[in-house]
C-alpha cells in the first residue's frame, strides 16, 4: 500500500513536470514568459513550505533569503562580471549562509516571537540595501547585462532557455521537497510541527531539526532568487519587502501547506488573480483578499491539502 502511495505521488509530479514542458509550445508569447515567472516564484513558495508547512516555523523574513541570492547573483554580475553558472551557486550560498546565521539567533525563540524576529532581521536586511545604495540602486535597482545572462553558453534572454531553465528550478524544488515529505527527516519535522515538546522528550534535537529546515529552506529562496535575477534582469530592493515575505505565506496558504505541489497551485491562482485584476481594478489585493477568504471557507487547508484530506490521502 505505501509503494503504490509512492508511485502515484512519483507520477502526479512528474505528470506535473510533463504538463509544465509540453505548455511551452502552445502558450502565447505573454503567458509564456509568467509561467516561466510562476516556476520561479513556486521554488521559493516551496523552499518557504519547508520551514512553515512541514516543520511549523511562521516565518515573516523570507524575503531576505530570497534578495540574499538575488543580490550575491546580481552583484557579482554587475561588478565581478560573473556569468548564470557562478551566480546561481552564490545565490544558494548567500540564501543558505543568511538563513544559518538568523537561525542561530531567530530559533532560540517560538511562536509568534519568532514571527516578529524574522520580520526585524527582513528590515534590517531591507533598510541595508537603501543603506549601500550606490551599489544596490535600491528601489531603482539596476539590469543584468544581457551578455552575462548566459547558462553553460546559453542565453537566458531567449524565451525557450529561459522557460526551460525555470522549469529545471521548479523540478529541483519539487524533488527535494518530495524527498523531504517522505524521509525520515521528513516525520521529525513533522512532529516537530505538530508537538515540539513530546518531538524532544523522545531524544531528536529539535533546535537542530529546525535549523537544518530554515538552511535548507534558505538555500532554496536563494536559488530562487539569483534565478529570478537571471532569467529577468532585474535586481531590486522591492524583493527584500515585507510583502515578498507574505506573499510566499499566502502562497502556500491557498495551495496547501505541508503539500509538494501546494506552493505552485497557490502562486499560479494569486499570480493570475492580480494580473487579470489589474485590467479592472487598482485594488487588485482586495480581490486576492476575498479569493483567500473564499478559499478558508470552502477549502480549509488549501487547494491540494483539502484535496488530500476529503479525497487523495496519498497526496504529500
Amino acid at each position: 500500500m505505501r509503494s503504490l502511495r509512492v508511485n502515484k505521488a512519483v507520477t502526479l509530479h512528474l505528470g506535473a513536470i510533463g504538463v509544465l514542458f509540453a505548455l511551452q509550445f502552445v502558450l502565447p508569447d505573454y503567458h509564456h514568459v509568467n509561467l516561466a515567472r510562476v516556476m520561479v516564484l513556486a521554488g521559493f513558495a516551496m523552499a518557504y513550505n519547508i520551514s512553515f508547512g512541514y516543520t511549523g516555523l511562521l516565518s515573516l523574513g523570507h524575503a531576505m533569503f530570497f534578495a540574499a541570492g538575488l543580490y550575491a547573483a546580481g552583484l557579482m554580475a554587475r561588478f565581478a562580471g560573473v556569468g548564470a553558472e557562478g551566480g546561481l551557486i552564490l545565490g544558494v550560498i548567500a540564501g543558505l549562509a543568511m538563513a544559518v546565521a538568523v537561525g542561530l539567533l531567530a530559533l532560540r525563540t517560538t511562536g509568534v516571537s519568532f514571527m516578529i524576529v524574522t520580520l526585524m532581521f527582513a528590515q534590517a536586511a531591507f533598510l541595508t540595501i537603501f543603506y549601500f545604495g550606490e551599489y544596490t540602486r535600491g528601489d531603482e535597482g539596476f539590469i543584468i547585462p544581457s551578455g552575462l545572462r548566459t547558462l553553460f553558453g546559453f542565453s537566458l534572454v531567449e524565451p525557450a532557455t529561459r522557460y526551460l531553465v525555470a522549469l529545471s528550478l521548479f523540478a529541483l524544488c519539487v524533488a527535494v521537497s518530495h524527498g523531504i515529505a517522505r524521509s525520515s527527516v521528513g516525520r521529525v519535522l513533522a512532529a516537530i510541527r505538530e508537538n515540539e515538546e513530546r518531538t524532544r522528550m523522545l531524544g531528536y534535537n529539535v533546535f537542530l531539526y529546525k535549523l537544518a529546515a530554515l538552511a535548507i529552506s534558505g538555500a532554496m529562496s536563494g536559488a530562487a532568487g539569483a534565478a529570478y535575477g537571471f532569467l529577468f534582469g532585474y535586481v531590486g530592493a522591492t524583493f527584500a519587502s515585507i510583502q515578498y515575505s507574505i506573499f510566499p505565506l499566502l502562497w502556500v496558504l491557498m495551495g496547501g501547506a505541508a503539500t509538494v505541489l501546494g506552493p505552485f497551485a497557490g502562486t499560479l491562482l494569486m499570480f493570475y488573480l492580480v494580473d487579470i485584476s489589474s485590467a479592472y481594478t487598482s485594488a487588485n489585493m482586495l480581490i486576492v483578499g476575498l479569493a483567500l477568504i473564499g478559499l478558508i471557507l470552502f477549502f480549509p487547508k488549501g487547494i491540494l491539502g483539502t484535496i488530500r484530506e476529503r479525497a487523495a490521502p496519498w497526496l504529500p
